[in-house]
């Protein structure tokens, strides 16, 4: 290691104790025959003192450094002159006084200032992403979605899941948004698609006997971007065999006491309120009711339950799924597919928090005959099904469990958890609302070589 020591690290315990620290220059101050620089890493930060007595070769080094240079420094650990010490800081009452200085790194002149507390464009900030990521109150956004994903984990492990990782280069099959397409280069002609989610994956782990599956997900969706959404997110995705709802129900429920718990010290009340799509829309008019009023928990939870199944596309003049079209519809329902399908209910649920939802699942269909008939209903026939879920109905001849799930939207709950009003604050390198990077500039166009191996060729206008 190039460090003894974090620049946090050290207490008074530490003095007349010699270490080597690294970082980032976060501000220099010549006072003629000294000079003070607050030297910061991820952990905080210490103030080191140049002192020609000391060492003239690091004082008269440390006359060329300015912000964010990167520096390791070698020195004794001080206290601070009495009367200097600095109490609103963890290492306030202590010094590094230098015997030895290497500059690892230079910086230019930087395009905002990372110490400074005002206003950066959004544009700037995420062209730059790592010069934003130094300052403390946005990487501490991350060190916190970091903690949740702790919390989920140690969670379900003890709940009995296992964490598995599904394909992202998948078969496309279009029910939801549109997909992103990636064409094959060993089979001209053909693509994969990136996963929308993990749905049909988690259902086949059920029917293998995996019981209870959960994947921090990255899901790929080629849609309009708002606040609360981007072309890729993150979902924390369940699955569970031989359960119902309120299995469903109290496992989520005890995981948001968790969260709540352990990263805001706040106890939430359980179980959370439920409310019927009917008695949702004809109350407060929409499905994701923001009941903070009437609560009094800053945080409101609430179910939204007993959707219908389907809904009618005027334009095309047919049934499609409400969800999707996996979701299993209420058995006293099933007489009425035939002949009544506006009136028949799904399994499914939505968690809504502060007028958000956070998430949405269902119990699952499971035989194959219901699952062609729910297909056949939103107009897929047989042949297209068996095109384009053949492997999942194949699946549900071989001993299929009757099993249930749901997802949560990561990006969107621990924006919520941090005040945040869009989930591009949460999101490492989030895209803008014409799905550009603005760091890596993509996307972008590709060497004809590329387009060649594809298969693929561009018209006259190079589209």
């Amino acid at each position: 290691m190039l460090r003894t020591h974090t620049c946090a690290d050290l207490t008074p315990e530490d003095v007349n104790k010699e270490v080597t620290l690294c970082g980032w220059v976060k501000c220099r101050r010549d006072h003629g025959k000294l000079i003070f620089v607050d030297l910061r890493d991820r952990y905080g930060f210490i103030q080191v003192v140049f002192n020609p007595r000391i060492s003239s070769q690091a004082y008269e080094l440390a006359q060329s450094i300015r912000n964010e240079f990167v520096l390791k420094v070698k020195g004794i650990v001080q206290l601070r002159p009495k009367g200097t010490e600095n109490l609103k800081i963890p290492t306030g009452k202590i010094e590094l006084e230098a015997k030895e200085l290497e500059i690892l790194n230079s910086a230019q002149n930087l395009p905002f200032d990372i110490e400074g507390n005002g206003d950066i464009s959004e544009e700037l900030r995420f062209k730059y992403r790592y010069l934003d990521l130094r300052r403390s109150q946005i990487l501490d956004n991350f060190i916190f979605r970091h903690k949740v994903c702790n919390i989920i984990r140690w969670f379900l492990d003890k709940e009995g899941f296992l964490e598995f990782s599904t394909p992202y280069l998948t078969k496309s099959t279009p029910e939801g948004a549109r997909d992103f397409l990636i064409p094959s280069r060993l089979n001209p002609g053909l693509f994969y698609a990136l996963p929308q989610s993990p749905q049909l994956f988690k259902q086949i782990l059920m029917v293998g006997g995996v019981d209870r599956y959960y994947q921090i997900a990255t899901c790929f969706r080629d849609e309009d971007l708002r606040q609360d959404r981007q072309l890729e997110f993150t979902q924390l995705d369940l699955e569970m065999s031989f359960v119902e709802e309120e299995d469903i129900f109290n496992l989520c429920e005890r995981l948001m006491y968790q969260i709540f718990k352990q990263t805001k010290a706040l106890e939430i009340s359980l179980p959370f309120r439920r409310l019927t799509y009917e008695d949702a829309m004809g109350k407060y008019g929409t499905d994701k009711p923001d009941l903070r009023k009437e609560d009094g928990s800053d945080f409101s939870f609430v179910w939204v339950i007993n959707f219908p199944l389907f809904k009618y596309n005027e334009e095309e003049k047919r049934w499609e799924s409400e969800h999707h079209p996996f979701t299993a519809p209420k058995q006293e329902d099933i007489v009425n597919l035939d002949t009544s399908p506006q009136v028949v209910r799904a399994r499914s649920y939505d968690l809504v928090l502060n007028g958000t939802e956070i998430a949405s699942g269902s119990i699952r269909i499971h035989q194959r005959a219901l699952q062609e008939k729910i297909f056949k209903i939103i107009g897929i026939s047989n042949i297209e099904s068996q095109k384009r879920f053949g492997f999942l109905l194949e699946a549900f001849q071989f001993g299929a469990p009757p099993h249930g799930g749901i997802a949560f939207g990561l990006d969107r709950l621990i924006s919520i958890l941090l005040g945040k009003e869009s989930i591009r604050e949460v999101i490492l390198f989030p895209k803008t609302q014409k799905g550009i990077c603005l760091l890596t500039e993509a996307p972008s166009e590709v060497e004809n070589r590329q387009l060649k191996e594809l298969k693929i060729k561009l018209d006259k206008n190079g589209r």
